[in-house]
């Protein structure tokens, strides 16, 4: 996939493509696995900021980088963002196996039992989107409670890479994957409960190659992206 910008229409595994095109080399010269994490973190909560202060702009924005951010920790890990979150949410709630989402009425933990998959695998990042709109309605919880819920996968992410690089166990690379993939779900969770539509934004942002400097790679230098803010 020799993409050059991003498209509406595009699907996540291209929106992944595209950041890797961009930004692996500068990212491979440049940071740390740890450093990409603290990059995707600090625009999150740049993001949840504003949702407390109640700036969508800001929110839409920030969420938007962060989610790239995540696409390149995909890239530098080898994981197929779009194959895990399909995986994970075959157009059903992960954990109650329903659609829509029954969790808060069952009180379901966690439910074992494989899913069995009756919709077709969603073609575009916008068509996800939709997805996570049918699995999880909006008027089931707050902005603030799907803010909290992308804080909580975060730490759970952090947490799931520190355990592998401690061990190096196949088990805790997939709980990785697997939480890497609930943080796409809250990405999702929060652009519907903001009446965002991502694909648009991202599209807006990386028409052309890196959505500040607009190459390929990114020409951005290690102090600019230390010190950038939007």
């Amino acid at each position: 996939m020799n993409i050059i910008g991003f498209k509406k229409n595009h699907s996540i595994a291209q929106f992944q493509e595209l950041t890797r095109r961009i930004y692996s080399v500068p990212d491979d010269r440049y940071y740390s696995l740890g450093d990409l994490l603290i990059n995707q973190e600090r625009f999150a909560m740049r993001a949840l900021k504003g949702i407390r202060k109640k700036d969508r702009k800001k929110l839409k924005v920030n969420l938007a980088i962060s989610f790239s951010w995540m696409m390149t920790i995909g890239s530098r890990l080898h994981i197929d963002i779009e194959r895990e979150v399909w995986k994970r949410f075959p157009f059903r709630c992960s954990y109650c196996k329903s659609i829509p989402c029954e969790c808060k009425k069952t009180k379901t933990k966690k439910n074992n039992k494989k899913m069995k998959v009756s919709f077709k695998k969603p073609k575009t990042l916008a068509d996800f989107q939709k997805m996570f709109a049918a699995v999880y309605p909006i008027q089931e919880r707050t902005i603030e409670e799907a803010g909290i819920h992308l804080a909580e996968e975060i730490g759970e992410l952090n947490e799931a890479v520190i355990c592998y690089y401690g061990e190096h166990k196949r088990s805790q690379f997939r709980q990785i994957e697997i939480e890497i993939a609930d943080y796409i779900s809250c990405v999702f969770g929060i652009a519907n409960s903001a009446n965002m539509d991502l694909a648009a934004e991202l599209s807006k942002m990386f028409y052309h190659g890196c959505q500040v400097c607009h190459k390929i790679p990114c020409g951005c230098n290690f102090s600019f992206v230390r010190k950038y803010k939007s």
